[in-house]
């Protein structure tokens, strides 16, 4: 693994998160309003206070919530989101890969074919349009699942069968919403890079080699469609916390993506500034993974 560039890639991490902080600073302090005169006469204070605070991860006292910290609002926000999101895209993503692949292959089986268009058209449909569709079907048609939140209220969160089993029922339709989409997405993509790759001189070498069909998917077709994969499944996790704002808004999931929505309604700027630097630090953070796993993952890639 070519070493030398790992500074680089930290510096341009906290160089993306200062420049993304100092943007979540001013915009609110341009406005053309008399506070905002006010303010900007001690800009400059301001401002170095404001990055010492984030830096501490201190974004004050949510005006909606007093006197509750912005801090301890997204600490309980945070694990929802990435059980479910987190969850839900990796999912999506290894099933889109595979099916994407199974559909170019030329040796798939014919029901393959037959199933894979249906789910393949998913991917046009929004997360939380689809999320109403099979809230329309599981909930008020065939009421098998519960509507919204993250657990039956008025139940004692713990470590128990009874509450391990209210929470997957609870999670259930916004993980589903988000991995059928996401498979549909993914499988068109991988689809496309397969068809290329088997018009690829290597791939036609280790055919007329001989080669086993399943090495010649797993190893040849499969293993090099992936792996321009792994850039967007780095960056969708990336975006974990703000992808699933109207999924989460619909099924009233008490994750991140909601509470964003909530500090906006009820113009709470702490918490808004807050969840902002969240999701500003979790997008580099992916993206900086990404740029040291990558080389590793394909060794034809070095340095630049």
């Amino acid at each position: 693994m070519p070493w030398h560039y790992i500074p680089r890639r930290i510096a341009l991490f906290v160089a993306c998160v200062w420049a993304a902080a100092s943007v979540n600073f001013l915009l609110p302090r341009l406005a053309p309003t008399r506070a905002g005169a006010a303010a900007r006469s001690d800009l400059w204070h301001q401002y170095v206070a404001f990055l010492g605070s984030e830096l501490r991860l201190d974004f004050g006292y949510s005006s909606s919530a007093y006197p509750t910290p912005v801090a301890d609002l997204i600490g309980a926000a945070l694990p929802w989101t990435i059980a479910l999101v987190a969850t839900a895209t990796v999912i999506g993503w290894v099933l889109g890969c595979l099916l994407g692949a199974l559909v170019a292959w030329p040796a798939t089986p014919r029901v393959v074919r037959l199933l894979a268009p249906p789910v393949m058209a998913l991917q046009s449909l929004p997360y939380y349009l689809f999320g109403l569709l099979l809230m329309a079907v599981f909930v008020f048609r065939l009421h098998l699942l519960p509507m919204t939140g993250g657990y039956t209220a008025g139940t004692f969160p713990g470590l128990r069968l009874d509450f391990v089993l209210d929470l997957v029922q609870h999670a259930l339709l916004p993980a589903l919403s988000i991995v059928l989409v996401a498979i549909g997405t993914w499988a068109v993509l991988t689809r496309g890079l397969v068809v290329t790759l088997l018009q690829e001189d290597y791939m036609l070498f280790a055919e007329a080699k001989g080669l086993r069909r399943r090495t010649l998917f797993l190893r040849y077709a499969l293993r090099n469609a992936i792996l321009p994969q792994v850039t967007g499944l780095g960056l969708s996790l990336g975006q974990v916390i703000s992808g699933a704002v109207l999924v989460e808004q619909v099924f009233a999931y008490p994750g991140v993506g909601r509470l964003l929505t909530l500090s906006i309604r009820n113009s709470d700027y702490n918490l808004l500034g807050g969840v902002v630097f969240v999701i500003i630090v979790s997008v580099g953070l992916a993206t900086l993974l990404l740029d040291l796993v990558y080389p590793v993952l394909d060794p034809r890639i070095g340095a630049r």
